[in-house]
């Protein structure tokens, strides 16, 4: 007895087509995996036999092989359970009525979910990409997990049938009890976050929060440096609050990296949050970037559409960190395995924090440095110059003084709303500006658009030339200096680039003595 169902295999962020074989044949009693299976399928004959029968079901005491197709790509994850639980259901009850499953027979209905030693189906990982990519092959109805039935809903025009049990599929194959289906898209968007960190904690560093602005507005990288205690860390984890909500297309991306990832939250369907990561300077390259036997998304895909916020810049190891430098010029990162390669998006803000020295206290007006001059420059050496060119703000934060920081003033400083004011009417710029051009936000101006968009007036064309003769800037430089004075000029509600805007953001791009000479 044959039989075959239509399931999904996830490469990256791309569902593909996977038919699951079965073939029931009498002979020795057997269970036989097939076609590029990794361990964790070759397991599900174990779960699918314990299942059946703790639910009163027949397990067929017969030579049973099932073959995985295309059989030249491999086969990982667990939702392969339920659709090979599905066809041996089919062989085995050969003499009822199989009504309710001619969908599945003909590939119209696609099968995902893990089964657990009772009987019970659970939820599994990158539901919401492998039913995107079934779609886009024509598939319209998915029995799926009822667990993930939150994240399902979020594709529109399909049909979601909910399982819960492998009874409850046996039942609606022979037409017993049919599973009734769920319309989809049905999205409903959460709410605000209940609480995030709020600029107006900050008392002082009114230059670094402007710094910070200009960096959200135009989603451009930036990198502070100074002394500890000076609040780089604290305008950091403060960025994300001046950030506008995602797009819904936006939503639906970084929700599907989740999904991939295995880190949606239960309950969770739609991420309307700008994602905020913050790994600690002990991350392999792989979990910063991906990778793995079954490539899965790194902190930077992760961030995808927000934050990548990393703490203590210069420990981080420098292979690690040299690893960043395509991933930002490019928005995605390629891992490329035996026989697969994924492409992960990779479109985030990088936001670093570091101290000038080992100690912490070089350039500072209190603390003596204790540092030799060999020893800062190693320090500070970890960072090369290729990912320093890359980062388009560089900021020195200096001690305030004790009137900007008296706890007894009143809080009159610019606060996260007001930022955020700014930063979502220069978005609203720059939307209507790049409509039709595939791009979003200044940060990713190409040198063809630089040309059309970022041309200064004559003032900041005389500026922009002097200062790179004198500091002999890189052309990547040049062109982030243009791109930051395009964002400037959105923020003052400018069309064209002026002089002041020139002017402002040279000193975010010129050497400065707290991030060493080299840089």
């Amino acid at each position: 007895m044959y039989s075959r169902v239509l399931t999904a295999s996830l490469y990256g962020l791309s569902g593909e087509p996977t038919w699951a074989e079965v073939d029931c044949e009498n002979g020795l009693p057997a269970f036989s995996v097939v076609g590029l299976a990794d361990q964790s399928v070759r397991e599900a004959r174990e779960r699918i036999r314990a299942s059946m029968e703790n639910c009163g079901l027949s397990f067929p005491a017969k030579r049973i092989t099932v073959n995985l197709t295309p059989a030249n790509k491999k086969k990982e994850g667990s939702h392969y359970d339920l659709p090979l639980a599905a066809g041996i259901l089919m062989c085995s009850l050969k003499d009822a009525d199989l009504s309710g499953a001619a969908d599945l027979c003909t590939g119209k209905a696609a099968c995902l979910g893990e089964l657990t030693l009772d009987g019970r189906v659970s939820a599994v990982d990158g539901v919401l990409p492998m039913i995107m990519g079934l779609k886009r092959s024509g598939v319209r109805k998915f029995f799926i997990p009822g667990a993930c039935l939150p994240e399902a809903m979020l594709v529109k025009e399909v049909e979601l049938y909910p399982v819960n049990s492998i009874l409850e599929l046996a039942d609606h194959i022979t037409g017993m009890d049919r599973i009734e289906p769920v319309k989809s898209g049905q999205v409903n968007v959460p709410g605000p976050a209940e609480h995030v960190p709020d600029f107006l904690d900050i008392k002082g560093q009114e230059t670094v929060k402007r710094a910070a602005q200009i960096a959200a507005a135009g989603m451009h990288g930036m990198l502070m440096a100074g002394p500890p205690g000076t609040g780089k860390t604290m305008i950091g984890k403060r960025i994300p609050g001046i950030l506008p909500p995602l797009g819904y297309d936006e939503m639906l991306e970084v929700t599907q990296i989740y999904s991939a990832a295995g880190e949606l939250k239960n309950g969770a369907s739609l991420i309307s949050e700008r994602p905020f990561r913050a790994p600690h300077h002990t991350v392999t390259k792989a979990a910063l970037i991906g990778g793995g036997g079954r490539p899965r998304p790194g902190e930077i895909s992760l961030a995808n559409g927000g934050v990548l916020f990393l703490d203590e810049l210069a420990e981080f190891p420098s292979y690690v960190l040299d690893s960043l430098r395509q991933p930002l010029e490019d928005g995605f990162v390629v891992i490329n395995r035996l026989r697969t390669k994924v492409t992960f998006p990779s479109r985030f803000m990088l936001v670093a924090a570091m101290n000038p020295c080992r100690c912490g206290y070089y350039g500072d007006p209190v603390h003596r440095c204790t540092c030799s001059e060999s020893d800062r420059q190693r320090y500070v050496g970890r960072i090369s110059g290729p990912l320093m060119d890359r980062i388009d703000l560089h900021v020195s934060v200096r001690r305030p003084e004790y009137k900007e920081i008296d706890i007894g003033r009143s809080k009159n400083g610019i606060s996260s709303a007001q930022l955020r004011e700014g930063v979502e009417n220069a978005m609203a710029m720059q939307k209507e500006r790049y409509a039709g051009e595939g791009i979003k936000y200044n940060s990713r101006l190409d040198a063809k658009l630089l040309e059309k968009y970022c041309v200064p007036d004559e003032k900041g064309k005389k500026v922009l030339k002097a200062t790179f003769e004198k500091w002999h800037l890189s052309a990547r430089s040049y062109h982030r200096m243009l791109k930051l004075a395009r964002t400037a000029a959105d923020l003052d509600g400018s069309a064209e680039i002026k002089e002041r805007h020139i002017l402002e953001i040279i000193n975010y791009r010129l050497p400065d003595e707290l991030f060493g000479d080299k840089f």
